[in-house]
């Protein structure tokens, strides 16, 4: 078993990964080391700060990931500013501003970053298209899973277990093509 360091204080993204990754050989180890998240344009560069901010004080491998949800009617809100808007206004004040609102698509994207010492760290990504739930439903999952239905089922994340939900999200996407970056290195 193949020890990865997943350097993150939510205990959702970790269990996913967990779950993701034990069948490939990896032993997912939490690592909470606390850094600021930067406010910028795009999640890819969200990741390149923190890899380059957690080099500095942490000399293995890990992985590092930052996701947000992307809502079509509202511009793409709140997109990089997930995170923030869940602890500010949260999943009613999300479904507030989708009120009266027929679009309802969104999308959830992932990045995952892994850096080894000494290598150009590897980025990848995943997403997962689908739409806002009219109210909150199921107690699974964290952040916006209640709200988010991926396209094809009936289901919101919050509604799923972490092994139903694997089978669509967007970190499980990311995690796959992480996989078979790690599995093909020397």
């Amino acid at each position: 078993m193949r020890q990865l360091y997943f350097i993150t204080s939510n205990k959702g993204k970790f269990l996913e990964a967990v779950e993701k990754l034990y069948p490939y050989g990896y032993q997912v180890v939490q690592k909470n080391l606390g850094y600021p998240e930067v406010q910028a344009d795009c999640l890819t560069d969200v990741v390149t700060w923190a890899v380059s901010e957690i080099q500095e004080r942490f000399d293995t491998a890990f992985m590092i990931e930052d996701a947000g949800i992307f809502i079509e009617a509202l511009q793409g809100f709140p997109g990089v500013y997930s995170k923030y808007a869940f602890f500010t206004i949260g999943l009613p004040g999300v479904l507030r501003l989708l009120q009266g609102e027929e679009n309802r698509k969104a999308v959830f994207r992932s990045v995952y970053a892994y850096s080894e010492p000494g290598r150009t760290p590897v980025i990848v990504t995943g997403e997962c298209i689908g739409t806002i739930a009219g109210e909150q439903r199921g107690s699974y999952g964290f952040g916006y899973d209640p709200i988010f239905i991926p396209n094809k089922e009936e289901k919101t994340f919050g509604e799923m277990t972490i092994e139903e939900k694997n089978r669509f999200s967007h970190r499980a996407k990311a995690l796959e093509k992480l996989i078979g970056v790690l599995n093909t290195k020397p």
